[in-house]
């Protein structure tokens, strides 16, 4: 199934199903102010989370490491800062994943361990050759 038939479609409808079950059981008004709730909540730990995250790296930096960590980290925070501004409550679970540190060092092993997985199974399938010209230069 194509990524980006889910993304457009499935997403948003998953969202519009969470919204009306839950507006359904605690009311529309409720749901409302949860839903501002979540963004304001989520964009200021996402700045906190970001303020530290810079911190970190600029630590690195004066250390002279490379803050590959830090990078991944700030590019997700600022993922999950969109995702949590944007109305409905997988987009705020998923935004708040992002920002727990906790799980975005798991998620960040995950995507890296599958990586290096098909890193490994391209290196096997590679053939090593070498190239012979038959034909003598002629002069």
């Amino acid at each position: 199934m194509n990524p980006f038939f889910i993304i457009f479609l499935g997403i948003p409808a998953l969202e519009i199903f969470l919204l009306i079950k839950i507006g359904g059981n605690i009311g529309a008004l409720n749901t409302v102010a949860l839903i501002f709730l979540t963004a304001i909540i989520g964009v200021y730990f996402a700045k906190l989370q970001g303020i530290s995250t810079l911190k970190s790296g600029m630590l690195n930096l004066y250390q002279n490491k490379m803050p590959l960590y830090e990078i991944m980290s700030g590019a997700s925070i600022a993922i999950a800062a969109l995702l949590l501004i944007v109305p409905g409550f997988f987009t705020d679970f998923i935004g708040f994943l992002l920002l727990i540190p906790f799980t975005r060092k798991i998620l960040f092993n995950l995507a890296l361990r599958k990586k290096s997985v098909s890193e490994k199974e391209n290196q096997e399938k590679t053939i090593e050759g070498e190239i012979v010209d038959k034909k003598k230069d002629e002069l």
